[in-house]
């Protein structure tokens, strides 16, 4: 009994002492409001904000000041489109029979912290090779320092459709035809169990490439590739799983099919009109740019030998569409959500998004929201996206004002992810 009575007494005295987290913020940025807030206290229990005051208040013996008075504090921010596991060079087409899962394991942790010392406290990975839903478990168990992952594990696609993983494979090196199981399907039988089984193997989100792609080796780089009844059947199985949809696509056509199938983001939209745009805004879809990976691939393009011959006309088509059109969209008022594609360009990089987005109108305040507080609103979740009581402690900082200098948010000097402190 007297053991029981010590240990008791022993575990009150832990919580008792552990320790409280101020940070003085000299202006915050909260992901919500459109003001900035100037001298303000952010009080840290564990992993939660649990207050925010006006001033900077005193500090206790027992409490841990962080010091951020001379800096602009935001949120954490949320990159809804990444590929964690790889970063395209120009061996990446080899290294398809070069690397296994081992080695792309050993990547994924690298991009990882890359990532969040970039200020991204979440990210939405979508597509790899189910390293990327390993990698979300092992930072969630603490074994490795990174970004919250939302995985989609493989993203989905038709027979030679973009992310058909054995495109431009000679018949003599397939052991088999990939099928449902490793996320290729045709027909709405084979789509409904195509998406249980990425829920299966643990997705939190299903991608579709709606549509071709710029990077495969593949001819067509917009052309629609499923059909309305295929996307119709993996949104309602999904939604019956309890996930989203997103979807890759290019073309008009296959981003109407997106649409009007259900789904929740598109990704890229490089050739949309103005008729998809007013269909974005009747089903309330989300237009995720990935502006940054247009440019890159536009830019690799023009080094040769970069990309295979039949890949290097799409990128040079596709890729300086993209900013245009996000303006467009931006403009004719459709939803917009954060997102980058990194891992077509070098992980890390997440916050030249930020530049790009500012360049063509949107105001750099409305870009934070985008990268926090919306995002989070897109991904359900209401505990990120935002520096407010009951939030997860995850908050960025910079030296100077991004408001004033956007490129700042490229710059990032503090990172506090759940309540630790990943870079000071």
């Amino acid at each position: 009994m007297k053991a029981l009575i010590f240990i008791g007494l022993l575990i009150v005295n832990i919580q008792l002492i552990a320790q409280t987290t101020i940070i003085h913020c000299g202006q915050i940025i909260d992901g919500i409001a459109d003001k900035v807030q100037k001298e303000v206290s952010i009080v840290i229990e564990g992993n939660t904000i649990t207050k925010i005051e006006k001033g900077f208040v005193e500090v206790a013996d027992n409490q841990k000041l962080i010091d951020l008075s001379e800096a602009f504090v935001m949120p954490g921010f949320i990159d809804m489109h990444v590929h964690i596991e790889s970063e395209y060079s120009k061996n990446s087409y080899l290294q398809k029979f070069t690397l296994d899962k081992a080695d792309k394991s050993f990547q994924a942790v690298n991009n990882a912290k890359l990532t969040l010392n970039a200020g991204f406290t979440t990210i939405r990975d979508l597509g790899g090779s189910g390293v990327n839903t390993a990698l979300r478990d092992a930072i969630k168990k603490g074994i490795i320092v990174g970004p919250r992952i939302y995985s989609v594990n493989k993203s989905l696609a038709i027979t030679g459709g973009h992310a058909d993983p054995t495109n431009g494979y000679g018949e003599h090196i397939m052991c088999a035809m990939p099928g449902p199981e490793s996320g290729v399907c045709d027909g709405v039988e084979e789509c409904m169990k195509a998406v249980r089984q990425q829920v299966k193997l643990g997705a939190d989100w299903i991608k579709i490439t709606a549509t071709a792609g710029v990077l495969s080796i593949a001819k067509d780089g917009d052309g629609p590739q499923f059909t309305q009844e295929e996307i119709e059947a993996i949104v309602q199985t999904g939604k019956d799983r309890g996930v989203k949809v997103a979807a890759h696509a290019h073309g008009i056509e296959g981003m109407q099919r997106a649409i009007r199938g259900g789904v929740t983001t598109i990704e890229h939209g490089s050739y949309m009109d103005e008729e998809t745009m007013e269909l974005m805004k009747k089903y309330g879809t989300y237009l995720v740019p990935t502006i940054t990976a247009g440019a890159s691939v536009a830019d690799s393009a023009k080094i040769d030998g970069y990309f295979p011959a039949i890949v290097k006309p799409k990128a040079l088509a596709v890729g300086p569409q993209i900013q245009n059109t996000f303006a467009k969209a931006y403009q004719a008022g459709v939803n917009i959500a954060f997102g980058t594609d990194a891992g077509v360009f070098k992980h890390g990089k997440n916050g030249k998004e930020f530049e790009l987005m500012v360049e063509v109108g949107m105001p750099p305040m409305e870009a934070i929201k985008c990268a926090t507080s919306i995002n989070a609103a897109v991904l359900e979740n209401d505990k990120i996206g935002a520096l407010a009581t009951g939030r997860f402690a995850d908050i960025v900082a910079c030296t100077n004002n991004p408001l004033e200098d956007i490129t700042e948010l490229q710059r990032i000097v503090f990172v506090m992810k759940d309540g630790a402190v990943i870079k000071d």
